[in-house]
């Protein structure tokens, strides 16, 4: 029987160049408020070009599995319409975790994306592309950097900086994404598959 290559695969919202640069400023300035003797081992800060936010993660799918993820997104993106949503505030995540397993920036409750979200987890799981129900409900944020729990505790607790800054950017949400997504040694790596523009 011939191997079936898989992919690594999630449903995502890019952003503009112009956010993604105003995000790695916000990065910069967060990194600045660690101990330099610990940050490299601390923090791995996601990549400029891979900011995002997620709508759904599938995992590892075959390729008529994709296929079929590609029809259901371009029947979802053609009955929804734009949307402008709200960048709040970057805080440590998932909230009341502790130790924090993250730096992320969470962004404000929109309907239009709850709805885009919640049609696509329904309709990939009644043809089985989402094998398993998540009842958590839809939080949608960015992760900015994820914290190695480890070095975190050698940080005294009065020593651990206060990084919760409000953000207030805005942009249109003018497509959804399938994007996949590569482990490599220094981090994940994102390829966009295929864009789907909302009507």
């Amino acid at each position: 029987m011939k191997y079936m290559e898989k992919k690594r695969i999630f449903l995502a919202v890019n952003l503009p160049e112009e956010i993604k640069r105003e995000i790695s400023q916000e990065q910069g300035e967060i990194d600045n408020l660690f101990p330099e003797e610990l940050n490299q081992d601390l923090i791995r800060w996601t990549k400029q070009d891979n900011v995002h936010i997620t709508l759904l993660f599938l995992g590892n799918l075959k390729e008529e599995d994709i296929s079929r993820l590609k029809e259901i997104a371009e029947e979802t993106a053609e009955h929804h319409g734009r949307f402008s949503l709200k960048l709040n505030k970057i805080d440590y995540g998932p909230p009341g975790a502790m130790p924090p397993r993250m730096i992320w920036l969470e962004v404000e409750k929109s309907q239009a994306l709850k709805e885009l979200a919640e049609e696509i987890k329904r309709k990939t799981l009644k043809v089985g592309i989402l094998k398993k129900n998540d009842p958590r409900p839809f939080s949608p944020h960015m992760t900015l950097a994820r914290i190695r729990t480890w070095q975190w505790r050698r940080i005294e607790p009065e020593e651990r900086p206060i990084i919760k800054r409000t953000v207030g950017h805005k942009f249109s949400v003018q497509s959804i994404e399938i994007m996949e997504s590569k482990l490599k040694r220094g981090g994940a790596e994102y390829k966009i598959l295929e864009s789907f523009n909302l009507k």
